[in-house]
């Protein structure tokens, strides 16, 4: 009996080492996250130029120009100008001044002219004109001299 149990013990093993194994497969899940974001260039500044009536100076007039900003975005932000708070005038200029920055976009999306802020809902790179007008209202004008205003362009 003893016997019989090693070689049926053998057969067994002899059968076994013959066998493969039996395969197995196991999939690994990867997960990622693009959150919406969005980066600002500047490229170049803008300049201002004063209207022959002397009651605007702005990037529109005659041989201004409009600053530029590349843009590149995940999508899913939203991009606007602030209101301007930072300025600086000459001393003879004591009246009021109205500012209003605007901008463009062409590349990946196109944004016509706006001091709103536009949707941008897929991804891509832009470049991104930025103007600014300051006006004078009534018999006001504008004094001579170097003026200065800074536009915050925001995506968010």
């Amino acid at each position: 009996m003893a016997l019989f149990r090693a070689a049926f013990g053998a057969a067994l093993l002899v059968a076994s080492i013959d066998q493969t194994a039996l395969a197995t497969t196991q999939n690994v899940i990867f997960n990622g996250t693009v959150a919406p974001t969005c980066t600002l260039v500047v490229a170049t500044t803008g300049t201002m130029t004063v209207s022959p009536d002397l009651q605007s100076l702005s990037s529109h007039n005659s041989g201004g120009s409009a600053g530029t900003v590349t843009l590149t975005t995940t999508g899913g932000v939203s991009l606007s100008v602030d209101p301007v708070t930072t300025t600086t005038a000459p001393s003879a200029d004591s009246t009021s001044t109205t500012w209003t920055p605007t901008y463009s976009a062409a590349g990946a999306h196109s944004i016509v002219e706006t001091g709103s802020a536009t949707s941008i809902s897929t991804p891509g790179a832009d470049l991104v004109s930025v103007h600014l007008a300051g006006t004078k209202g009534g018999s006001n004008r504008f004094a001579n001299g170097n003026y200065q205003a800074t536009v915050t362009l925001r995506c968010e």
